[in-house]
């Protein structure tokens, strides 16, 4: 196993590395961001490919899952002694880095001490000129907390959700935290940030459905077996009045009377499966 340690904090590649794990403005600046973890790690490279660097500890190269993903990025590695971290070139880095040098980096508390840098794919609203809502889709408007956005990526793949289109108020879908509630969801969705809502609904061939607690219709007694978009809002203002009266059809979800309302991403999973229900049903 050849890795390149890395032993200063004066390194510019450890430097660079600092900035992205500390700043959420270094990490738009470059086009990156980080994946901690065997497991996210593992799902980039299944669905997505070779990560641009790959960093690990000196503890870590013990643990065998570790080790596996060293050795997949190291099999197609080349020598280029002095290629830039943002090169696209075939071959991964490996960086070896001292535990105390590894752990500021590090984005998951008693993580196992391995972590990719990516490229962050680039998909947001300038480009709904080729981008249409004709399918399964999840619009997000002004979705404000990490976890509860990164819940929402995890439950839209496993529903069968294709498409995600975020509002400009929406948590940055690629940061770490909620690439980590994600668990490596993001990966094979197709991911839309800053995208005019409006707009997309006015535009959209299939019927856009919105929660509403005094909503006539429900979720069970609406027919939800045809391709359609879903519309959710802030955690705590939820939709804007201007998008929910753009909506096709408002839903309400039946619930006792004891609580006020219920978190975006629990209303998003009873949703998204009650029309998985209905499908596979039909």
């Amino acid at each position: 196993m050849s890795l390149r340690s890395i032993q200063s904090r004066d390194n510019a590649h450890y430097k660079q590395l600092r900035q992205w794990a500390g700043s959420a403005q270094a990490r738009r600046k470059a086009g990156m961001t980080l994946l901690d973890g065997v497991h996210l790690c593992e799902a980039w490279l299944q669905h997505r490919g070779l990560p641009a660097l790959c960093v690990v500890a000196e503890s870590a190269l013990s643990h065998p899952e570790v080790a596996a993903l060293v050795a997949r990025c190291e099999s197609v590695s080349t020598t280029q002694p002095d290629h830039s971290i943002n090169a696209t070139t075939a071959a991964v880095e490996c960086l070896l880095l001292p535990d105390a040098l590894f752990a500021p980096l590090g984005q998951v508390e008693h993580g196992v001490g391995i972590l990719f840098a990516v490229t962050v794919p680039q998909s947001t609203g300038s480009e709904l000129d080729v981008h249409s809502l004709e399918r399964a889709a999840l619009l997000l408007d002004s979705v404000q907390d990490p976890g509860n956005l990164g819940t929402i990526m995890r439950t839209a793949a496993a529903a069968g959700i294709q498409q995600i289109f975020c509002s400009p108020g929406t948590a940055s879908v690629w940061s770490p935290k909620v690439l980590r509630a994600g668990m490596g969801a993001h990966f094979v969705l197709e991911i839309h940030e800053d995208v005019n809502l409006a707009q997309l609904i006015k535009n959209a061939a299939v019927p856009v459905y919105a929660t509403q607690p005094d909503a006539a219709n429900s979720i069970y007694s609406a027919d939800l077996r045809s391709p359609s978009a879903w519309l959710f809002g802030h955690e705590g203002q939820g939709v804007s009045d201007e998008l929910l009266a753009l909506a096709t059809q408002r839903l309400s979800i039946p619930q006792s009377t004891q609580v006020e309302s219920l978190n975006v991403a629990a209303s998003v999973a009873i949703c998204l499966f009650e029309q998985r229900r209905q499908k596979i049903n039909q």
